[in-house]
């Protein structure tokens, strides 16, 4: 089978591994509460609960924010030390800075440790990219879902299998009905599923029907890119997760081409939310990609 990575390779390749300039990010916070919030820079977002004494964060976005983001925190939590840094998957713009908020203690999902502590070769770019010190590596793992408590909150890690990546964690504060989802969630916009990663579309839409058992009304979602998002939001991505990989199935039962899947519109409807990170012609490469190798 020949695997159509080539527009995905192109944009993704210019986009991740090109020259980045931080002098002109600025972090922004969003008030989820008197004492959490919600951080955005340049790449994945992040969220922070301002204990009494010291502070937990949910990852680290790239190494080249870590002054900028320790900044913002200052003014946010004064002299406060970062206890826990939670990685919600491996990624290097949620896990760059990890070195740099030592010492913190790293929790992440297994996956996360073993994913950072060996080379990684990815498909879609034709990469290798080396592992990380040992300093990167989360301290404690989990396998399936794992709680602690943190400044009154009861923390809750949830494991999506085989969703963006393979070692995705749902962050879940239940007393402030707060939960970050990491890459699993792109509010509005097309998600990036890193394939070599051990991520593929059913994961992802059987992780993320897990996770909105932990959403009501009421519960604010921090998404891994994007503003902040409500219930509505959630069930609007997962509405177009499975009308995406419904139709890229029949597409293919039916004999089509990728070529012919690719042209055929299949993000009708969709349309804006192609106009992000990935396109609509890119997400339906990567589901066909993913199906494909599931019939071989």
């Amino acid at each position: 089978m020949k695997i159509s990575y080539t527009i995905l390779f192109v944009f993704l390749t210019s986009l991740t591994f090109g020259q980045r300039d931080f002098s002109k990010v600025t972090i922004k916070e969003t008030a989820l509460t008197d004492n959490i919030y919600m951080l955005e820079g340049s790449g994945g977002n992040i969220m922070l609960l301002v204990g009494k004494e010291e502070v937990l964060m949910v990852d680290s976005q790239f190494a080249g924010l870590s002054d900028k983001i320790k900044e913002k925190i200052k003014t946010l939590a004064g002299a406060k030390e970062i206890k826990y840094l939670v990685n919600t998957h491996y990624h290097g713009d949620h896990t760059g800075g990890n070195d740099n908020f030592r010492p913190a203690t790293i929790v992440a999902h297994k996956n996360v440790r073993e994913r950072l502590s060996t080379d990684q070769y990815s498909k879609a770019f034709n990469r290798t990219t080396k592992a990380k010190a040992a300093t990167y590596y989360p301290d404690f793992t989990y396998n399936n879902e794992m709680q602690f408590y943190f400044a009154d909150q009861q923390i809750t890690l949830v494991h999506m299998e085989n969703a963006h990546t393979d070692g995705d964690s749902g962050v879940f504060l239940a007393d402030a009905n707060i939960i970050h989802m990491g890459d699993t969630f792109f509010k509005d916009r097309f998600p990036y599923i890193d394939l070599s990663a051990g991520g593929s579309i059913n994961g992802l839409i059987e992780g993320f029907k897990g996770m909105l058992l932990f959403m009501d009304e009421e519960t604010k979602i921090v998404p891994g890119h994007g503003a902040l998002a409500g219930l509505g939001d959630a069930e609007s991505y997962l509405e177009m997760l499975v009308t995406m990989r419904d139709r890229v199935q029949e597409s293919i039962k039916a004999g089509m081409s990728i070529e012919e899947i690719k042209a055929a519109g299949l993000d009708k409807g969709f349309e804006s939310w192609g106009t992000g990170f990935i396109s609509g012609e890119k997400f339906v490469d990567t589901i066909w990609t993913d199906l494909e190798r599931k019939q071989e």
